[in-house]
């Protein structure tokens, strides 16, 4: 409970508490420098927060680092095994880091789960983001632990395996493995069962994908038709209107205040737009929780 870590003068993450539950997939959004990071490395016991308390696994977060250690697996946002080191040979080391009995066997149910056993003897170095994100997932998992801290770990993987690993994602926690996931990619936050939204180390709303919608009480519209980048200059100076953001040929036009916002529409209205009152998005919704937060580093 109100989990704080500070750098000098600089509170990097004020007060969290969060509770996940057991087999949930839990997002964790924010922009970068929010806070994401040391929360999880609070979380798998890494650093010492400087205030608050917390279990994870039901390991106290101050004194019981060593035994979180042992149950969580951390994937972070850069690739970290060594490249000179086939496959095999990585997850070999990671097996013998956690002491794990019949250490061969391990490994290879590790290549086997992560589809890696044609490649066990390629270089780590030799191979492309999707496959490290596989071997990197593979030393994860290697000493079943009950909890997996996963730290952007799609940054730079194209479509195809980024589906591939949120299908492996949704296994895992049907079996019953926890999962806390930073992202900066909506279409996976919306895979997740519940969201957190941290900027500048402050929490600024978690729930599930529609609570968080809901609790934003944002109002969108949409407009397309011609000549968008004049229309959207002339927007952004209206009152009400928090955002004006452009996706493909139209523009979301966004603001908390209904009337407000409907107003400076109505300003602005022209027979060769079409106006369509939408349902606020999760991108929507998050950049004008980011717009509102001020950075703790400015």
């Amino acid at each position: 409970m109100g989990v704080t870590k500070r750098f000098g003068d600089k509170t990097v993450v004020n007060g969290i508490d969060l509770q996940v539950r057991r087999g949930e997939i839990y997002g964790f959004l924010g922009p970068n420098g929010s806070g994401k990071t040391t929360f999880i490395r609070i979380l798998c016991g890494l650093l010492t927060p400087d205030n608050g308390t917390g279990t994870c696994l039901g390991y106290d977060l101050r004194s019981q680092q060593a035994e979180i250690k042992r149950h969580v697996g951390y994937m972070t946002q850069k690739f970290s095994y060594y490249e000179d080191l086939s496959i095999r040979e990585n997850l070999d080391f990671i097996a013998r880091i956690y002491e794990i009995p019949d250490r061969n066997a391990a490994v290879q149910r590790s290549l086997e789960r992560l589809g890696l056993q044609q490649r066990s003897h390629q270089l780590a170095g030799q191979l492309s983001g999707g496959w490290k994100q596989r071997l990197a997932l593979a030393a994860c998992l290697i000493h079943s632990p009950q909890l997996l801290l996963l730290d952007e770990p799609t940054a730079g993987v194209d479509p195809k395996a980024r589906r591939e690993f949120w299908d492996e994602i949704h296994q895992l926690a049907a079996a019953g493995l926890t999962v806390l996931i930073t992202t900066h990619y909506m279409d996976e936050a919306e895979r997740c069962h519940r969201l957190a939204y941290l900027a500048y180390g402050n929490l600024l709303t978690h729930g599930t994908l529609s609570e968080v919608l809901s609790a934003a009480k944002l109002s969108t519209w949409s407009v397309s038709g011609p000549e968008l980048r004049p229309l959207a200059a002339k927007l952004r100076s209206g009152k009400g209107v928090e955002q004006v953001v452009a996706f493909g040929n139209t523009l979301h036009v966004s603001g908390r205040d209904a009337l407000q916002l409907e107003s400076a529409i109505a300003a602005v209205r022209d027979p060769r737009h079409e106006w369509k009152k939408i349902n606020s998005g999760l991108e929507d919704v998050f950049i004008s929780l980011m717009d509102e937060a001020k950075d703790n580093f400015a």
